[in-house]
């Protein structure tokens, strides 16, 4: 029997939100494309791409609560508190089961306010300029999340990921 390179148990989850990432897409970029220039070169303009933005963090900090949780829990943190200790593994089973799903949206979002940070003008700024490094960070994390399912990607999920998170935090805190 030939194995597939996402587990079945998740494989609907994935399905689902590349369909929901793709139309996403799509319709937000028919959305921006239509609007008129005056409009995309408009202050108020700057609140498309920075909801964007926002939706896509959400998104991010439900995606890194996987890796902090089990950071929590196999480093024993929780053990002298048994109903919070109960309660983390039940949650981290639960961000686990979601991790990818909500990975491929919070990419989608990455790309509609990437798009639309163009649209309105890219400046040479702190903020545009990690934005932009954070974005190419991520590329690779995706494709070695497909390794990971087959475990070949020798800790690179991880250490692009972790990268990413930097960056991502950079950009949008500071």
């Amino acid at each position: 029997m030939k194995q597939t390179w996402i587990p079945p148990k998740e494989r609907i989850g994935v399905v689902i939100a590349i369909i929901i990432s793709v139309l996403l897409v799509v319709w937000e970029l028919w959305s921006l494309f239509h609007l008129p220039s005056e409009t995309v070169h408009n202050r108020r303009f700057e609140h498309t791409f920075k909801d964007f933005g926002s939706n896509a963090r959400i998104a991010l900090f439900f995606v890194l609560a996987n890796y902090v949780l089990a950071y929590v829990l196999k480093r024993r943190l929780a053990d002298r508190f048994g109903g919070l200790k109960k309660w983390l593994a039940q949650l981290l089973r639960f961000v686990r089961r979601w991790h990818t799903p909500i990975a491929l949206i919070a990419i989608a979002f990455i790309v509609l306010h990437a798009v639309a940070v163009f649209m309105y003008g890219f400046k040479l700024d702190f903020s545009n300029i990690t934005g932009l490094l954070a974005l190419l960070v991520l590329l690779p994390v995706p494709v070695s999340g497909l390794f990971r399912y087959k475990k070949l990607d020798r800790k690179w999920h991880l250490r692009s990921g972790l990268a990413f998170t930097v960056l991502f935090l950079i950009h949008a805190f500071l």
